[in-house]
């Protein structure tokens, strides 16, 4: 049995009649007969009650033509799927983001309104857990805080950061409009652990050794909005990227540091042998964010 037999079946079924449905079909009548006797002797049933002025469906028949609509219109289905597979418009992608910052949460929604029906699995990682997932593809692609460029992995800036000061809102600094940085040589700091984000980790560290500053840590905390929930506390103050002041919280106040600060960028990665055309999508989406947000600046 084949489709084509499937459909010379329903057509017939539906004109009960052999010489209108071999003419829809644009075929002669003999080997249309010929194709649903082949049918019949293959299911082992009779599918219609034949006599010279009329063509009927037997019970047998009619239970066959339900199901032969039904397999039909999964295959059709099933072909449409695949298309949209082929096309990067149909499948699932998972996502590791170190914060939801607006750059990561702006080109997931633009995402999402370009390919409706691919399933995203959103992540949130560390950038040391992100490249060890990449490596071990866990993940499609990742927000992280290192570039990577080796014979596996590769990334691309999506967002320029600079760092920020986040500090309790009744800190005796925080009415200042910029801090200079030798103020902050005695302040609590809360940070992220160094091996949770090694690179991003010894970079603010360097940053504040250059300026004769040993940052005094009194706590670590892993994610960022985590950090930004115990500076409020007043435990202490904290360094993040500039992105992260889109996390607004009462009771704390974001401020520049005087000095020039390094850049922080925030870079998307993936596997350099990724052949999918929805982490294509993705990444041209990712671009165009990126490319959007330099106008703009």
């Amino acid at each position: 049995m084949d489709l084509r037999q499937i459909r010379y079946f329903i057509m017939v079924a539906e004109e009960l009649s052999f010489s209108r449905a071999a003419e829809r079909l644009n075929m002669a009548q003999p080997p249309l007969s010929q194709e649903i006797r082949k049918l019949e002797e293959e299911l082992g049933v009779t599918l219609f009650h034949r006599t010279k002025r009329q063509v009927e469906l037997s019970d047998s028949g009619r239970v066959f033509l339900e199901e032969a609509r039904r397999t039909l219109l999964q295959v059709d289905r099933t072909i449409k799927a695949t298309q949209l597979a082929d096309d990067g418009r149909i499948g699932h992608l998972t996502i590791g983001f170190v914060d939801s910052t607006d750059i990561v949460i702006d080109i997931i929604k633009k995402f999402r309104e370009g390919f409706p029906k691919i399933h995203l699995d959103l992540r949130e990682m560390t950038t040391e857990q992100q490249v060890k997932a990449l490596y071990k593809k866990e993940i499609h692609v990742g927000f992280i805080r290192s570039k990577q460029h080796n014979e596996i992995l590769t990334s691309e800036i999506c967002c320029d950061e600079s760092l920020s000061l986040v500090l309790p809102e009744n800190h005796h600094l925080a009415s200042l409009s910029k801090v200079p940085i030798h103020l902050l040589a005695n302040e609590p700091f809360i940070m992220f652990p160094r091996h949770l984000g090694t690179k991003f980790y010894d970079l603010i560290i360097s940053y504040f050794w250059g300026h004769n500053i040993s940052l005094n840590v009194v706590q670590e905390a892993i994610q960022m909005h985590t950090i930004v929930n115990l500076v409020a506390t007043g435990m202490g103050i904290s360094v993040v990227p500039s992105s992260v002041e889109s996390i607004k919280r009462s009771g704390i106040v974001y401020k520049k540091i005087q000095e020039t600060t390094p850049k922080v960028n925030l870079y998307i990665s993936w596997r350099q042998d990724e052949k999918s055309t929805i982490v294509d999508h993705f990444l041209t989406v990712a671009r165009e964010a990126y490319l959007s947000s330099q106008s703009k600046s």
